[in-house]
């Protein structure tokens, strides 16, 4: 098995432990062109989920934001962080899982 193929994996295995990090110093580091696709692959499946999550922080915090708090703005608002919990959550769940099937594919 090439080390090639075992950096780029390894991208894609780093959501379990340094999901931003390692992408990053492994774009700028390696000069194989296959592994930075890969290395900036499993950058943007690592950013996916941050993103939904400060979506959702941002929707939930708009009432406070353009001063338009009241009873039913609450109600709607923690609707919204529930729901943003649960978006987010099968976002990871998706992210994770895509994460693994790409690491293994690539180790094939």
């Amino acid at each position: 098995m090439s080390t090639n193929k075992m950096v780029s994996a390894l991208c894609y295995f780093s959501v379990f432990f340094a999901p931003l990090l390692l992408p990053i110093v492994v774009y700028f580091v390696v000069e194989d062109m296959e592994v930075k696709r890969h290395a900036k692959r499993s950058l943007v499946s690592h950013l996916i989920p941050a993103a939904t999550i400060v979506l959702f922080i941002a929707f939930a915090a708009s009432p406070l934001l353009f001063g338009h708090w009241n009873e039913g703005s609450f109600l709607f608002s923690s609707g919204v962080v529930w729901l943003g919990f649960l978006v987010a959550g099968v976002v990871n769940l998706v992210v994770v899982i895509w994460n693994v099937i790409k690491g293994i594919q690539v180790l094939k």
